[in-house]
């Protein structure tokens, strides 16, 4: 019997192979939930669904139009809608006087506006029922990374936004926790993780001594998504202590792949 049997779980922010959201996807379903993946590629959706006995609905979380004929789509079809997740996000790397006013535009529509509507549906489509709802956050939303603000900011952003939903709607039966990954091999960050100089760098900042894992967050995931769960409006750190320490610094980062000639010296 699985931890999640008979439940409808959304996840957005599925669509691309093996991604964050895709992994969650796949443990909910081996829980015994119903999994309806979302996100703007459809034939990644289809092939994904099908390979889990799911569902899939096209959905781009900067439209409000968008979110609401996703979930309007779900309940239609399923009934209810019990868990959702969001797993969308855009690492922007990029130092703070180099944002340009595009870049601050696309991250915040992506990362906090949308998030927002999102939450918004949500909690209309769970008033009768509860639900779970979960947020993909960050711990770059407590620590420091360098050239990282524009993420960092709306990171935090939605924090406070689960915070919100938690406080006022939990007389609804409805839980809202986010939870912050560290550095975790994923799409996003494949480039960075060739430099294994890069990730010994990040190792030394996890009290733990490993970064995490897509299925580290899969797992948390599912504890928050079950009836199990008696939390509601807060941030698990699921980074292996990295809070309690520190990113490496970029110089530090840059020397390291220095000294391990995987870039050449300035």
């Amino acid at each position: 019997m699985g931890r999640l049997d008979g439940k409808i779980a959304s996840i957005v922010g599925a669509a691309g192979k093996d991604n964050m959201g895709q992994v969650i996807a796949r443990r909910f379903a081996a829980e015994g939930a119903k999994v309806i993946v979302s996100g703007r590629n459809e034939q990644e959706l289809r092939d994904f669904a099908a390979s889990v006995n799911g569902d899939w609905v096209l959905c781009d979380l900067t439209s409000k139009a968008s979110i609401d004929a996703m979930i309007d789509t779900i309940i239609d079809r399923h009934g209810r809608l019990d868990i959702a997740v969001n797993c969308t996000g855009w690492g922007l790397l990029v130092p703070l006087v180099e944002n340009s006013e595009a870049d601050l535009d696309r991250i915040i529509d992506l990362q906090f506006k949308g998030p927002f509507m999102w939450l918004q549906k949500l909690v209309q489509a769970m008033d009768a029922t509860g639900g779970s709802i979960i947020q993909i956050s960050s711990a770059t939303a407590k620590i420091m990374l360098d050239d990282h603000a524009a993420y960092m900011g709306t990171k935090a952003g939605t924090d406070h936004l689960i915070r919100c939903v938690a406080n006022q709607f939990g007389s609804k039966g409805i839980r809202a926790n986010s939870i912050s990954p560290g550095l975790t091999e994923t799409p996003m960050t494949a480039n960075a993780m060739q430099s294994a100089a890069l990730v010994k760098e990040f190792e030394k900042c996890y009290p733990l001594g490993r970064i995490g894992s897509k299925e580290d967050i899969a797992a948390a995931a599912t504890f928050l998504a079950s009836d199990e769960c008696f939390m509601t409006g807060e941030n698990l750190q699921v980074n292996g202590g990295l809070c309690l320490r520190r990113n490496p610094m970029g110089t530090e980062l840059m020397d390291a792949m220095v000294a391990a000639g995987e870039i050449p010296a300035a």
